[in-house]
């Protein structure tokens, strides 16, 4: 069981006072994102006094969480975590009842292929439970990677299900309608966001309006973050790249907007930066 103990009063900040504007900031300095550590996977809850986030700890993966709590955030503790296996990507669900997150941990004691699927813990009470395999809807023999969900409850997720021997990187983002309290079959989007390259890391709109995600593609700065908007038919429009103020010659992934819409979240050279959201006005306008 993994601890998730309430808090005991509103937060005043985003952990970090420092506000950014249209211009990228590193978030939490010194207290989130560190020297040396590789942070990734951040989001915050609802009522902004949860921040979960990952990190690299020598090639394996766990989950930390800091609280506020009697009017302060509290130390980051690891809250998931394994001596064998990675737990990373972390995401809660509309209701904030369960935690999902990608492991590399088998799904039973017969099971001998080594690859990533999307798990999920239940809370109960002030801890959350033992890993939950998301089940063969969702997960495949492939790899499963990074969660979001719209407000209808859809899981949206990267799987590399339809990758050749040759070119085990192709991963593609697909949709998982949820209907009746369960996840239907996972239905690939098109080629407005798909390519022959790998997309991952996918953030989708509670309400569909945009989709951000990562995506290793020619005459680009890297392995990028595009953002495509909704059209007035309902389609994807032709995805863009988020530009120099967001990408570098390193990876950028992990993306995340706060419940409110405000701020956008992702990690860029191994740590955690944040964004006003005003910055998707401009790339959209461009």
């Amino acid at each position: 069981m993994f601890s998730c103990k309430p808090t005991t009063s509103s937060p005043n900040q985003y952990i970090d006072s420092n506000i950014p504007t249209t211009t990228p900031l590193l978030f939490a300095k010194d207290f989130i994102s560190k020297d040396s550590i590789y942070e990734f996977g951040s989001i915050f809850n609802k009522e902004m006094d949860e921040f979960y986030f990952a990190i690299d700890s020598g090639g394996r993966a766990l989950i930390k969480l800091s609280q506020f709590q009697n009017g302060k955030w509290s130390h980051p503790k690891s809250i998931i975590s394994d001596e064998e296996f990675s737990f990373n990507d972390p995401f809660l669900s509309n209701d904030e009842k369960r935690l999902y997150y990608i492991s590399d941990m088998p799904r039973n004691q017969r099971d001998t292929i080594k690859d990533y699927d999307i798990w999920y813990s239940e809370r109960i009470n002030d801890h959350w439970s033992d890993p939950i395999n998301a089940g063969p809807k969702i997960n495949s023999d492939a790899n499963e990677y990074y969660i979001s969900f719209t407000k209808d409850g859809a899981m949206y997720f990267a799987s590399n299900i339809g990758k050749s021997e040759k070119r085990q990187h192709d991963f593609d983002i697909y949709k998982a309608p949820y209907l009746k309290g369960k996840f239907e079959s996972p239905q690939k989007l098109n080629d407005s966001i798909n390519s022959r390259r790998y997309e991952a890391d996918v953030f989708i709109a509670p309400d569909e309006s945009y989709i951000i995600y990562c995506s290793a593609r020619k005459k680009e700065f890297g392995r990028d973050l595009f953002i495509s908007f909704k059209d007035e038919k309902g389609d994807w429009t032709e995805s863009k790249n988020m530009g120099e103020k967001i990408n570098t010659k390193g990876p950028e992934l992990c993306p995340f907007v706060t419940k409110d819409g405000k701020f956008f979240f992702y990690t860029s050279n191994q740590d955690i930066y944040w964004v006003s959201t005003e910055i998707f006005k401009e790339i959209k306008s461009e």
